[in-house]
């Protein structure tokens, strides 16, 4: 994927990864969009750098998406990459969870149907692009379900699987298709001062734009990374490591 001159496009851009990844792509003179819920956090990033381009968009809405991929294909004919970073993450205790739906369903469709629907939405537009990409974020969680989130676990493991079919089938179109999967990270995902103890926001972005340029298609870091090539047996190894740890620290859970 070239690094410079393209046209691109982050969801959840406004903050933690997502604002990181446009930070790095703006100093390699590209073209920039973020799109988030927030409008004021969209408007707080435009002061910071103001050659963003920023919308308000509701990646859990299909209207909204569909509303998205218009506006683009109007205001930036030459958008050639998507990044579909947009996600949320709450702890579910599976056996008190059955009367808060509501909020695991959006966490589900901001997730899932999010990207997927969004890649489907801009397949057909990318294929007619030069340097054309996709790329999603998933998560270390994908390999070992962060048991205390389940649905996000679940989430990330299904954007896995449907990232490994959308590369194999793009690929004669010529676009790329990356997937990135953080460990835990130094941002407000699941709640604020919640991922304190993740990785270096700045290092794991670092590493992983350095990487995007070098032409890998899987990108781990730290943690994740072992897991992208452990054994079944290591896998439920530290899923269960893990889970148990949770427990150890946070006793309120049950």
């Amino acid at each position: 994927m070239n690094s410079s001159d393209n046209t691109i496009l982050i969801t959840g851009g406004s903050s933690g990864i997502g604002l990181a990844l446009a930070e790095r792509f703006l100093e390699d003179n590209n073209n920039v969009i973020i799109v988030g819920r927030n409008k004021a956090k969209l408007d707080e990033a435009k002061q910071k750098y103001p050659q963003l381009h920023v919308h308000v968009c509701d990646i859990a809405d299909e209207a909204d998406r569909v509303a998205l991929f218009r506006w683009v294909e109007k205001e930036f004919p030459t958008l050639n990459i998507l990044v579909n970073n947009a996600g949320i993450q709450q702890r579910a205790n599976l056996l008190q969870a059955a009367d808060h739906w509501a909020d695991y369903r959006k966490e589900i469709s901001i997730n899932i149907e999010g990207p997927i629907h969004l890649s489907l939405l801009f397949a057909p537009h990318l294929a007619k692009q030069e340097n054309a990409a996709i790329i999603n974020v998933s998560s270390g969680l994908a390999f070992t379900p962060g048991v205390w989130v389940p649905v996000y676990s679940a989430t990330k493991a299904a954007i896995h699987s449907f990232t490994m079919s959308l590369r194999l089938q793009l690929a004669a179109t010529g676009t790329e298709v990356i997937e990135v999967l953080p460990p835990a990270v130094n941002t407000d995902l699941g709640g604020k001062g919640l991922h304190t103890f993740g990785a270096d926001l700045n290092e794991f972005v670092d590493s992983v734009y350095s990487r995007i340029k070098q032409g890998d298609q899987e990108i781990g870091f730290g943690a994740s990374e072992k897991r992208l090539r452990a054994s079944r047996e290591e896998l439920e190894e530290g899923t269960k490591q893990a889970w148990e740890n949770f427990l150890k620290n946070n006793p309120e859970f049950q």
